[in-house]
């Protein structure tokens, strides 16, 4: 089965992402940073999950070793049985257009486009994108298509980021603190825009946060402290964005 973008889409509950004793190591000069220290996950088709933890333990290490931006100074790491540690740049390129949405804590939307044309400027390195106007209504800015971005609140500016992001139909959506500069009203319609890809779409999504509250709102916790798993849970009672605070 294929999506629109002409890539395999993830069966319900096949591993997409496996890491076995996944470690990063920075050299600070004469200092190394130990960022993880033999990291073993596996993250499933469909799920919304939520890397957990302070900052320093590790997150968006592994998240960006999962998305293609960095690599591991050690272990494995495979997005469906593709060896993504053993990649070229031109294989994990690729690996990032068609296959991985990115989000950031910072939207990164350029100034002198439209909500619409941001949209449209990345659908054009897609096979067979989705519709930006659908994309955009998918995330409720339906009526905010042809305002800039200093015409948009900083929650409709990062939901432009997201509907960007998921314009090229990617299997993954990954989220490195997609709330964290917004307060608590404006990051659960984020949220719930979130929550709605990963429903509708069954885009498989993981978010970042520091927050434990929004961390009620995954299929599954993976807790991380000093750059190692601490923790995995399932949450027994998954809450709604809406029903979240903080």
């Amino acid at each position: 089965m294929s999506n629109d973008n002409g890539v395999a889409v993830p069966s319900p509950g096949e591993i997409v992402f496996r890491a076995r004793g996944l470690t990063k190591i920075y050299d600070m000069g004469e200092v190394q940073v130990h960022a993880l220290r033999g990291v073993d996950v596996d993250l499933v088709a469909g799920e919304l999950v939520v890397l957990l933890g302070p900052s320093g333990s590790g997150k968006s290490t592994l998240l960006n070793i999962l998305g293609g931006l960095d690599t591991s100074t050690g272990g494995e790491v495979s997005y469906r049985g593709r060896d993504l540690t053993r990649a070229t740049e031109k294989e994990l390129t690729e690996y990032r257009r068609f296959h991985v949405g990115f989000v950031f804590q910072f939207y990164n939307l350029i100034p002198s486009l439209t909500a619409l044309e941001n949209v449209a400027a990345v659908t054009e390195i897609a096979k067979d994108p989705k519709n930006p106007e659908d994309a955009l209504a998918l995330v409720g800015l339906a009526d905010r298509l042809h305002h800039f971005p200093a015409q948009l609140s900083g929650g409709e500016q990062q939901r432009v980021a997201i509907a960007r992001a998921i314009a090229k139909n990617p299997a993954v959506l990954l989220c490195d603190e997609p709330t964290g500069a917004l307060d608590s009203s404006t990051g659960i319609l984020v949220l719930e825009a979130l929550e709605r890809i990963n429903r509708e779409l069954g885009t498989t999504t993981v978010v970042i946060t520091h927050n434990a509250d929004i961390a009620r709102m995954s299929d599954r916790v993976i807790r991380l402290s000093s750059g190692a798993v601490a923790e995995t849970y399932r949450n027994p009672d998954k809450k709604l964005p809406r029903d979240l605070h903080w």
